[in-house]
C-alpha cells in the first residue's frame, strides 16, 4: 500500500459514493489506474463494504446505552453461544469481547427508555453465560464514525 493507495481510502472514507471517475480527478490519476487500484484495495479486503450511514434519531431510535457484559463462565461453548445468541439480536449496532473485565461492551439503540427496558429485560439479560450486564447511557456522541487516519495505513 502506497500513498495514492491511502489517498484513495481517504477520498472514500470521506464519500463512499464517489464515482471512479470523481476519485481517479481527486487522487491525481487517470481512471483506468485508480479503477485497478480501487479493485485491488476491494480485493485485498482493505476495502470490506459500502454503506449508508443512517442517522438513528430519524429512524426513532433515539437511546443509546453501551452495555457492559460479564459472564459466568467463559468456556468455549458458552461464548459461542452467546455471541451466536447476541447476533440475533438487532438493536446491539456494535458488540466488541475484551480482554480482562467486563467480557464484552454492546453498543445498543432503541426507540426510549421503556423499549430499551424491554430490551434488557426480555433479551439481554437471557442471554446464555450472563452473570452481570452494566448499563451506561450515552448523553451525547463527541466523536462518532471518524474516518481511520491515513497516517496509521503505513507499514
Amino acid at each position: 500500500m502506497d500513498d495514492v493507495d491511502r489517498e484513495i481510502l481517504a477520498e472514500l472514507q470521506r464519500d463512499g459514493r464517489l464515482t471512479v471517475t470523481e476519485l481517479a480527478g481527486r487522487v491525481r490519476l487517470s481512471v483506468s489506474p485508480c479503477h485497478r487500484r480501487l479493485r485491488e484495495l476491494e480485493r485485498s479486503g482493505a476495502i470490506s463494504g459500502y454503506r449508508a450511514v443512517v442517522d438513528p434519531a430519524a429512524v426513532g431510535l433515539t437511546f443509546e446505552a453501551l452495555v457492559f457484559v460479564s459472564m459466568r463462565q467463559e468456556d468455549r461453548e458458552t461464548v459461542a453461544e452467546f455471541e451466536r445468541a447476541l447476533g440475533e439480536v438487532d438493536e446491539v449496532v456494535e458488540a466488541q469481547r475484551l480482554f480482562g473485565e467486563p467480557d464484552y461492551l454492546l453498543r445498543v439503540v432503541a426507540a426510549d427508555l421503556a423499549g430499551y427496558q424491554r430490551l434488557y429485560d426480555e433479551r439481554l439479560a437471557t442471554l446464555p453465560g450472563v452473570q452481570r450486564l452494566t448499563s451506561t447511557l450515552v448523553m451525547k456522541h463527541v466523536v462518532k464514525d471518524r474516518p481511520l487516519p491515513a497516517q496509521h495505513n503505513r507499514r
